[in-house]
């Protein structure tokens, strides 16, 4: 943006002489080049300050940020039994070639192991040597646990042996994306300035899959600090056509799940993390509820929103991944005390079911493919019921997410060290954090008042439905993002380049099993998960 100067007809457009003015108040210091990047920013934001100061926000309507004056932690929960129910597998045959079973899903490769037709380090092995094949085309690597992996693999046949199963995890194998910490391996975050970081201690997600007898191969790329697929080590590609990155930030998750380079995978969303690369390679993803999870270890971008959930190849294998991980732990105080049990067999005509009318009619991308999942959630779904989303403006909410993102890295933009990252437009977190500096509190409360009002609005339209779906990406990604309800994301077809895409199901808080049943009920009519990359670019 050039720099103009303000003027009677634009009062408000702000120069770089009033940023460095500004800056010199706020104690701050950026260079010319830095504040002309800046200029699109700060414009566009003052429009959305002009929104929230014409909300109208009652004197009585609180923030959505609640105080917890607890400072000390309270005691660890006593591990209570975990209920894996699944469905009944069919009678699995170990097959010839090992390797057909790289994309086979969590319930097909638990059978396998559970009846000793095949051990986890056979699965390990497999995996680890796909892994490397295929990680030069893909750059969904950072950093491999083979070590940790065999040790855990030969425990698992070990336990095996002696009639000790923990669960349908048991031996699986699986990759981690790189912002959950692992003791004795880099947790680097994707980013240049954190490549030789680590810790000295497992993420609650790493702990609680090590107890469910699951195999960590790799920890997996993510777009530097958790946004898009360009990293440290290069881009991450969609498995289906290398052209594409797989999208992010769970880029390495998705783009290794699709490829069957891992039994399933890890990942995490702020605000589509999951949803978007799941739907560019193809896989099965659950963003859960706020506050389901444990995300102590785990890099923290904004502390009210960031979720962890699985990437899976199948609704089923998400549901007995995430029943492995959920609940709290005693350091993540976000984190709720409700069970969740899987019910596969859950009678769906008890549910109330919906669509978001308005999305399915809008002219988009994916209309096709999102029209006859319609189609097809009408023949599962009789009464399916029209669904109408909140209609405020929740650009102005995401100055939250901005800030708070800012503040977690704020020493990284002060000491200039965010010139080390590769990403460096308009668009990517050097220029956001930066930006960010000049975000007025007032404004960030007003933000998290109206967030409130947003999350009023929601609970009305989830008192109609237990489950709607809805085009991924639409208002309702924004929207529930913000609200905190889960999500899983499945795929619906391929795009004319022949890539994936897919369809979201959005549920009530805390409605991880209705929602999952749902989903399930729509993949279970359809194939598109059971179709991988061919991909003929490694031989």
């Amino acid at each position: 943006m050039p720099n103009q100067e303000s003027s009677p007809e634009n009062p408000l457009l702000p120069t770089l002489t009033m940023i460095e003015h500004a800056e010199f108040l706020l104690g701050l210091s950026f260079k010319d080049d830095e504040r002309e990047q800046m200029l699109q920013a700060l414009n566009r934001r003052l429009a959305h300050y002009q929104n929230l100061r014409a909300a109208k926000l009652e004197n009585g309507l609180p923030m959505s940020l609640i105080f917890d004056p607890r400072v000390v932690q309270p005691a660890k929960p006593a591990q209570s039994p975990r209920h894996y129910a699944m469905s009944a597998p069919p009678k699995y045959a170990r097959p010839d070639d090992l390797e057909s079973l790289a994309f086979a899903p969590i319930t097909q490769l638990s059978e396998l192991i559970r009846t000793r037709q095949v051990t986890s380090v056979e699965l390990t092995q497999m995996y680890l040597g796909r892994l490397k094949k295929y990680d030069p085309y893909l750059q969904c690597v950072v950093t491999l646990t083979e070590d940790l992996a065999m040790r855990q693999a030969e425990r698992a046949d070990q336990e095996t042996a002696q009639g000790i199963n923990r669960g349908p995890l048991h031996g699986i194998p699986y990759g981690a994306k790189d912002l959950l910490a692992v003791k004795g391996y880099p947790t680097t975050w994707g980013a240049e300035p954190y490549q030789d970081q680590s810790f000295d201690y497992d993420a609650t997600v790493i702990e609680r899959l090590e107890q469910a007898g699951a195999v960590l191969l790799a920890k997996l790329t993510l777009g530097a600090l958790a946004y898009g697929d360009i990293w440290h080590g290069g881009k991450t590609k969609n498995p289906w056509n290398l052209e594409e990155g797989s999208s992010g930030s769970s880029a390495g998750s998705a783009s290794a799940t699709a490829a069957g380079l891992v039994g399933f995978s890890i990942g995490t969303e702020t605000y589509g993390s999951i949803v978007s690369p799941a739907t560019r390679c193809g896989v099965t993803g659950l963003r859960p509820t706020f506050g389901r999870v444990s995300r102590h270890g785990a890099m923290a971008l904004s502390w009210s929103m960031d979720k962890i959930g699985p990437i899976c190849r199948t609704v089923e294998d998400c549901a007995l991944v995430f029943t492995a991980i959920y609940g709290p732990d005693g350091q993540d105080r976000t984190v709720a005390d409700i069970e969740f049990q899987w019910q596969p067999t859950l009678k769906l005509e008890n549910l109330r079911v919906g669509y978001v009318s308005a999305s399915f009619e809008e002219d988009q991308p994916n209309k096709t493919n999102d029209d006859a999942s319609l189609v097809v959630m009408r023949q599962l779904f009789p009464n399916l019921q029209p669904v109408t989303l909140p209609s405020l403006d929740v650009q102005p909410i995401l100055l939250m997410l901005e800030a708070e993102a800012a503040a977690a890295f704020e020493e990284l933009t002060l000491s200039n060290r965010d010139d080390l990252l590769t990403w460096q437009d308009k668009d990517a977190w050097p220029n956001l954090f930066r930006a960010a500096q000049f975000i007025p509190a007032i404004e960030y409360v007003n933000a998290s008042r109206l967030r409130m009002r947003l999350m009023e609005e929601m609970a009305r339209v989830m008192e109609g439905v237990d489950v709607f779906t809805v085009p991924s990406f639409s208002p309702a990604l924004p929207i529930t993002n913000l609200t905190g309800h889960p999500c899983v994301v499945v795929p619906n077809g391929f795009n004319e380049e022949g890539s994936p895409t897919s369809i979201s199901f959005i549920g009530g808080l805390d409605k991880e099993a209705e929602t999952l049943a749902v989903a399930k009920a729509y993949q279970d009519a359809t194939d598109f998960y059971r179709q991988h990359p061919p991909m003929p670019f490694a031989k």
